[in-house]
């Protein structure tokens, strides 16, 4: 389990050879108890690290692409789940919460709902208003360059753009932390606004 520089999250990845990219997982560390985001199955290594960090208030799936170890460790560990309220039929354990846009997860985390991307309910989460995590629609597949899901995975490439313009327009929005890919650290917002005029292209 690595530490994003600069941030009290911690991330834990595995790679995809078919996709040929890193799948990521976070935990954001809060006093009140951490909150898992997306979290892919535990090394043991990692699973140490984890218990090190103190307790766990809840795992928050962004998708429900994204179920990756989420049962199991809710069933090991006693955490309740959390997840898209547009996607209620398409998990096959128990949710304790479901998300909708404007939610906060705690106060340190606002919830917003991305339309467009593969699945109905997608969730993205801003922290302390400055650092966003993705689950699929956004990506990074080169070194600090944010890119879209492809386009015969969207459900509907207008509502994707027009949630991204509503990222992009966060004023304090810093970092983007994403689910596939790896982190843009400092210039998040720009990357977002780069990544728009792409599309408009």
């Amino acid at each position: 389990m690595k530490e994003i520089p600069g941030k009290e999250i911690y991330t834990w990845s595995t790679f995809s050879e078919e996709h040929q990219l890193d799948f990521h997982s976070f935990l954001i560390y809060l006093i009140e108890g951490n909150i898992l985001v997306d979290p892919l199955p535990f090394s043991a290594e990692d699973e140490k690290d984890l218990r090190d960090l103190g307790p766990i208030a809840a795992i928050v799936l962004t998708n429900s692409d994204h179920i990756r170890g989420a049962e199991k460790i809710s069933k090991d560990l006693g955490i309740p789940i959390y997840a898209p309220d547009g996607e209620q039929d398409a998990f096959p354990f128990r949710v304790v919460r479901w998300l909708k846009e404007g939610d906060f997860v705690v106060p340190e985390i606002q919830v917003f709902v991305v339309e467009g991307s593969k699945t109905k309910g997608e969730l993205a989460l801003l922290l302390e208003k400055n650092t966003l995590i993705t689950g699929d629609l956004i990506r990074c597949h080169e070194a600090g360059k944010l890119t879209l899901l492809p386009d015969e995975k969207l459900r509907d490439k207008n509502k994707a753009i027009a949630s991204i313009e509503r990222l992009a327009a966060l004023p304090e929005l810093k970092t983007v932390l994403v689910g596939d890919g790896g982190p843009v650290i400092e210039n998040g917002k720009a990357q977002l606004e780069a990544l728009l005029k792409t599309q408009d292209a």
